[in-house]
């Protein structure tokens, strides 16, 4: 039949349409997102009830229509079921399809799109409860990695100077005296993490004084060396926009100055210097007005965003994990390793900044991620100078 076509989808979204029918929202291999009607679905004997759920994975016959295409016939091959059993790993599902629908394309093949979707809800559905939160912040960077909008980690966005966490970092985030108030930052405009200074310079007022001789933390950080180059390239307005350029959002070198402000955006978040200085500036997407673009960021903090990309991470968590439930001492490789439920919590509130401000969505999951995990106080995912005293 020329009018019907096959696909295999994972069902993202779905809601009421007419008497009994649902309108489907489904990722498909082959042809990308697309929108369907499963006839009679919402009646209590109909085939289709089953097969329209959430996060259910089918083999489609699909008959085209003039403006909606209609689910023929629907074989299922496989459910998700664990998710649904369990409230943090239903909202971690629902999170990550989120993520999907942002960055998934219509009428064009989402194979690598479908199979990290896939297996990110098999592997929540399948492990422990306990390991969900660490499972949905590294499945959030590697969605972010696919749609080519990752967050740099390693190296400082605008200077590409190599960022560190010192030696000795522990779980707790404390260790030798080099780690105990040691900062970077992360600035969801420059494209992840940022050194200290670079963030003082970005958010000036919020973080420190302009005396650098009121910022000890300045001659303590680890990546020192690299300041005087760091103040070179801030000082450069053409590297600085350069180091942004390549962001979604338009981006203009703006005097900060109030009078050059026009009311709308005086009430909007931008990034600028003091008075009479060059800075980056651009307005808010309204899924991130209100909240800052710069946050710093501890030591713990950085390295578990720079394990985000080891394969091995979630493991690793486990097994040190257990370990210390059982009161065995973990080897040392592993416990270095240990990040706490707490640091999690607090990096999957950046990436998802990150995530909101690059696709220039709000994520609605997020409101549960807070119900459901919820051991930190949203205000404590910016550190203070007492955070690690």
């Amino acid at each position: 039949m020329s009018g019907t076509y096959k696909t295999v989808g994972i069902n993202l979204k779905g809601m009421p349409m007419g008497e009994s029918d649902r309108l489907l929202t489904v990722l498909t291999r082959e042809h990308g997102l697309i929108r369907v009607v499963a006839p009679g679905s919402r009646k209590h004997e109909s085939s289709l009830r089953g097969r329209s759920g959430l996060f259910v994975v089918n083999q489609l016959l699909i008959a085209k229509g003039r403006t909606l295409d209609k689910i023929i016939q629907a074989e299922g091959i496989e459910a998700f079921t664990g998710l649904s059993q369990d409230l943090r790993k239903l909202t971690a599902g629902q999170y990550l399809a989120e993520l999907a629908l942002c960055q998934a394309l219509s009428n064009q093949p989402q194979d690598e799109l479908f199979t990290q979707l896939s297996e990110s809800l098999r592997r929540i559905e399948q492990l422990p409860a306990s390991a969900t939160l660490p499972c949905l912040v590294q499945a959030t960077y590697q969605l972010l990695t696919l749609a080519g909008v990752a967050p740099q980690v390693h190296a400082c966005c605008v200077t590409q100077q190599p960022i560190v966490p010192p030696d000795g970092v522990s779980p707790e985030g404390r260790g030798d005296s080099g780690v105990e108030g040691w900062r970077a930052g992360f600035h969801a405009a420059a494209g992840g993490v940022v050194s200290w200074e670079v963030l003082s310079r970005l958010e000036p007022g919020e973080i420190l004084s302009e005396n650098p001789s009121e910022n000890p933390q300045d001659s303590q950080n680890p990546h020192n060396p690299a300041l005087a180059s760091t103040a070179a390239v801030l000082e450069n307005r053409e590297s600085l926009n350069a180091a942004v350029r390549s962001k979604p959002k338009p981006i203009k070198k703006v005097k900060a100055s109030s009078d050059s402000m026009t009311p709308a955006a005086k009430g909007r978040a931008t990034l600028a210097e003091p008075e009479g200085r060059y800075a980056i500036a651009r307005s808010l997407p309204q899924s991130t007005a209100g909240s800052r673009l710069g946050t710093p960021i501890s030591a713990v903090e950085l390295a578990a965003l720079q394990r985000l990309g080891d394969p091995e991470l979630v493991s690793t968590w486990m097994q040190t994990t257990w370990m210390q439930t059982n009161g065995l001492p973990a080897p040392a490789s592993l416990s270095a390793r240990k990040t706490p439920e707490e640091v999690w919590l607090r990096v999957e509130r950046l990436l998802r900044h990150y995530a909101q401000y690059h696709f220039d969505r709000p994520i609605q999951s997020a409101a549960l991620i807070e119900t459901c995990f919820a051991a930190v106080s949203p205000s404590s995912c910016l550190p203070t100078q007492d955070a690690t005293d």
